[in-house]
């Protein structure tokens, strides 16, 4: 894996690469616009000279005008072939991160901040093109102009130049020192808009709760405080930046003061000519605005360099592990109790979070048919053994294997191709009913959609959607009531015709009609495939054809419900204070106090 904060090697060198062709061309507009720049003052020079002469004048003044053209149209072209390859760069570098980010570690990824991500996908990109094209462009270029205009002012009087340099070299050091201030505070500015981005995502995204809790003043100023402190880097960076070029200006207007004066005391006692002087009085003029475009490129460079550092960083995110080697001792796959196969087996899985542990030596098995419940206290890692099957993490120590098979040693995509997966929060995308249920098969036929939306209960509903299923959803299916987005979440899973799958709470949010026509769904479902469901519904858990209960993060027991019921306290004790327990004849429980017909079993 890549180590976090370093970008593979070579991946902005490379996107340049990519786009060599184009910027070689704007490289060449530009250096043939710079030869008609410093064209000009020869050819003024020559008109003046001619001019003192009595000699024709015509073809010099028409000669002067073209070459003026032609610089205006290279200047124009070289600016168009440029910023479209620094839009092309653009372009890459987000659907590089893009992909970057949905195939990253997710155990890295949980650490970023996710407004973050996004400022950097979306803002600190946009800032490539003008770091790694306009900006060195306008340096190369530039600088050629002034490298080309001090060898012509050379040839024509070193003197003159000698005390030109003198007046430019402080101002010059002055704006390199005020360049690489500018780095840091644009580096830091970067940051605090990202922290502000980070803030104002977390806020949008609990927006209902921030206001049943009547937080929106208090998380009004806390983004007021981020807000702040983007004002005042931003504050530091303008500071730095419109300081860049007044210090380049005092230089420049003692440079051309102190030569126009020492140039026109020589034109006097005739020492210097005044067609040299002319040219070299056009040259120093020529210097100004490319010589202030230098240090303003400068600049503008070193603030998108503290873009592409943390687009770098972001390019550095840890992927998902490629498979491990097969080992030629691979275990065989073990049979499940009472004959069969398995789908899914835990063998002394050790799992944790940040030191904290998990799972501490946890094995079970999940036959390759039928219905297993996991069950246990918040906390005793249901969720987490969810997460390691799907391969969202990784065991610190033991296996877990898929069809006899570690999946340490298959690739995230075989994995989830086998595995379908609904997660507790129901997610469920912008658009319409019928693009999330084909989310994870987009191949899936007509018939094949009518039957899993009909297998878990959702076919009146959509029926009754004003365009069926091509009914458009709003942010996380506002449309919808949390269960007909959890049984949406289901027949996405099921079009994925997966060899197991996972339910986390998915009857949670339904009411009794939709909890019965689901189960009666599973059940259907169960015996195609292994269907492991945590639930803490009783009408759920009972009807499983095994059970693993969770405690600690150890298996504690499994069994039947009637098994556990008889055999184990925790399991009796979570039957009867925290799921709706139905009436069995093996053990009869106390009824709750308001017992509804979601606590019987159909």
């Amino acid at each position: 894996m890549t180590t976090v904060g370093q970008a593979p090697p070579g991946m902005i060198r490379e996107l340049t690469r990519n786009q060599r062709r184009m910027l070689l061309l704007g490289l060449l507009l530009g250096t043939a616009g710079v030869v008609c720049t410093l064209a000009q003052p020869v050819i003024l020079s020559g008109l003046i000279e001619a001019a003192g002469r009595h000699r024709p004048v015509t073809g010099l003044v028409v000669l002067l005008v073209v070459l003026l053209l032609t610089d205006a149209v290279l200047s124009a072209a070289q600016g168009y072939v440029v910023g479209r390859a620094g839009e092309n760069i653009v372009r890459d570098a987000r659907v590089v991160l893009a992909g970057k980010v949905l195939r990253a570690d997710l155990s890295h990824l949980n650490t970023q901040r996710q407004g973050d991500v996004h400022t950097r996908l979306v803002s600190d990109t946009a800032l490539l093109k003008i770091s790694l094209t306009q900006s060195l462009a306008q340096i190369v270029l530039n600088g050629m102009i002034v490298v080309g205009g001090v060898v012509m002012m050379a040839w024509t009087d070193l003197w003159l130049l000698l005390i030109a340099v003198g007046c430019l070299g402080a101002a010059s050091t002055g704006s390199v020192w005020l360049a690489r201030g500018l780095r840091r505070a644009a580096l830091a500015n970067r940051e605090d808009s990202g922290a502000f981005g980070a803030d104002l995502q977390r806020v949008m995204s609990a927006l209902p709760t921030v206001k049943a809790a009547c937080a929106e003043e208090r998380e009004q100023q806390r983004l007021a405080r981020l807000a702040d402190r983007v004002r005042v880097s931003g504050n530091r960076v303008t500071a730095l930046n419109s300081a860049l070029t007044p210090v380049l200006n005092v230089g420049l207007q003692a440079s051309l003061a102190t030569v126009l004066g020492i140039g026109m005391a020589r034109v006097t006692t005739g020492s210097l000519g005044a067609a040299d002087f002319a040219a070299f009085t056009t040259y120093l003029f020529y210097l100004v605005s490319p010589l202030v475009l230098v240090f303003v490129s400068i600049g503008t460079y070193q603030q998108g360099r503290a873009a592409v550092q943390r687009v770098n960083e972001l390019a550095g995110l840890p992927q998902e592990d490629v498979p491990a080697p097969r080992r030629g001792d691979r275990p065989a796959p073990s049979a499940v109790p009472h004959g069969g196969r398995c789908a899914v087996e835990f063998r002394d899985v050790r799992f944790g979070y940040g030191g904290r542990t998990v799972l501490d030596g946890v094995s079970f098995a999940v036959p390759d048919r039928g219905l297993t419940a996991l069950v246990g206290a918040s906390g005793a890692g249901k969720t987490s053994v969810f997460q390691l099957i799907e391969r969202f993490y990784r065991p610190q120590g033991g296996s877990v294997l898929l069809d006899g098979v570690d999946i340490a040693e298959l690739s995230p995509a075989d994995v989830r191709g086998r595995v379908g997966y609904v997660q507790q929060e129901s997610v469920v995308l912008r658009g319409t009913v019928r693009e999330n249920i084909v989310y994870g098969a987009p191949d899936a036929t007509e018939a094949e959609i009518r039957e899993a939306v009909d297998l878990v209960g959702l076919a009146d509903v959509v029926a009754d959607l004003p365009d069926g299923l091509d009914t458009l959803l709003g942010e996380q299916g506002t449309a919808l009531s949390g269960g007909q987005r959890q049984r949406l979440c289901v027949a996405r899973a099921l079009l994925q015709k997966p060899r197991v799958i996972l339910l986390d709470e998915a009857t949670a949010h339904l009411d009794s009609t939709a909890e019965a026509a689901l189960r009666a769904g599973l059940e259907r479902i169960a015996r195609r495939c292994a269907v492991v469901v945590i639930a803490h519904r009783m009408s759920t858990v009972a009807e499983a054809d095994r059970i693993v209960v969770l405690d600690g993060g150890r298996v504690r027991a499994v069994g039947t419900h009637a098994e556990l019921l008889d055999g184990d306290d925790l399991y009796r004790r979570l039957a009867t204070t925290r799921i709706p327990a139905p009436h069995l004849p093996e053990r009869p429980l106390p009824a709750p106090e308001h017992t509804t017909s979601a606590a019987v079993h159909p």
